[in-house]
């Protein structure tokens, strides 16, 4: 048993039952291979208060209370993405205290707080803010119904997965150079661009860009997949399509053959992909992708395609159905990023 550590429970209750049967200290501590000061201890502990329950220790004193804790919190949201190697330098000169850095990391978590991965989302200028905010004002009196005449579409990157998945590995601090524990990384891996579009009604088609995108390629992508999709799942009922603001989509040519066709497109805020629900497909795509680990291009093809079918339309009623709440939700950070 280590110094310091305290004495169980069923042996200090076996050594106050011997006790109160008369055997003596020393012949207690010998048949229980304790110290005879440790069962001194106990059995004075039981004389004084009746209880064999363990004295919480005092223990050394913290060197930030309860008061520099709450400094440090505020300083620490205040300054969320400060380096804990800042906030110890700001520490040490508010504080006028020797403090280390594992000190104030262990300080951050006695505050509630704790050190993640920021979220990756667009950078927004007071301009895109400005326009995304009157963009969903503009539109909180639009009901589900109408949000489920929507043909949403976007593309996404798709790339073929090597090495090890994940960017932790268990390992000793002396196996941080075995080959084992490497993050394996490759500089330009193969990777797809694909089409898609969807509506609460159901997945539309998806297709696959083979090299670089124009225009004159996007509108070939329309014409042979957006425009058999909208028949399919509208079945002549009115619709509004919707793209995001790319330079293939706001070309010249490619707003004349919208509007040659009549296709009624949805005004879109720039930097907004939290308000669109295909985002969120593409996401649980690649989250399946991930999973089964494509090796080649075919595979990674393959992949998308069966994992693009297979959503369901609960799904999509249910991500379409979240369109109003998202814009009540830019509204409230007055244009800034969401969490959808």
């Amino acid at each position: 048993m280590g110094r310091g550590s305290p004495i169980p429970t069923m042996l200090r209750r076996k050594i106050v039952e011997q006790y109160q049967k008369g055997v003596t200290q020393r012949k207690i501590a010998k048949t229980l291979h304790l110290s005879s000061s440790t069962v001194h201890n106990i059995i004075r502990r039981f004389r004084e208060s009746g209880t064999i329950s363990v004295r919480k220790g005092q223990g050394r004193k913290t060197i930030l209370d309860a008061r520099d804790l709450r400094a440090l919190k505020r300083h620490c949201t205040t300054n969320r993405n400060a380096t804990v190697k800042e906030i110890t330098e700001w520490a040490q000169e508010y504080f006028q205290k020797p403090l280390s850095v594992n000190t104030i990391h262990r300080a951050i978590r006695r505050c509630q707080l704790k050190l993640y991965s920021a979220k990756k989302k667009p950078f927004l200028s007071k301009i895109h803010k400005l326009r995304r905010c009157h963009w969903a004002r503009d539109h909180l009196k639009w009901s589900v119904a109408k949000w489920k005449t929507v043909l949403w579409s976007d593309e996404s990157r798709f790339e073929v997965l090597f090495g090890n998945l994940g960017r932790h590995v268990i390992r000793t601090k002396e196996d941080k150079d075995n080959p084992s524990c490497y993050q394996r990384s490759v500089q330009k891996p193969a990777s797809l661009m694909v089409w898609g579009c969807m509506s609460a009604c159901g997945m539309g088609s998806l297709h696959v860009w083979k090299g670089t995108i124009n225009a004159e390629k996007y509108i070939q992508v329309l014409e042979q997949h957006m425009l058999p999709s909208r028949r399919h799942l509208f079945q002549g009922r009115p619709c509004i399509f919707q793209q995001d603001n790319a330079r293939p989509h706001s070309a010249s040519i490619t707003t004349s053959w919208l509007r040659r066709r009549r296709i009624r497109v949805l005004k879109w805020p720039v930097c907004s992909p939290d308000l669109s629900p295909i985002e969120n497909i593409w996401r649980i795509i690649k989250r399946k992708v991930r999973q089964r680990r494509p090796k080649t291009i075919e595979q990674l093809e393959a992949c998308i395609r069966q994992e693009w079918e297979s959503i369901p339309i609960s799904k999509l009623e249910k991500l379409v159905s979240s369109v109003p709440r998202r814009l009540l939700s830019v509204v409230r950070r007055r244009g800034d990023a969401t969490q959808w």
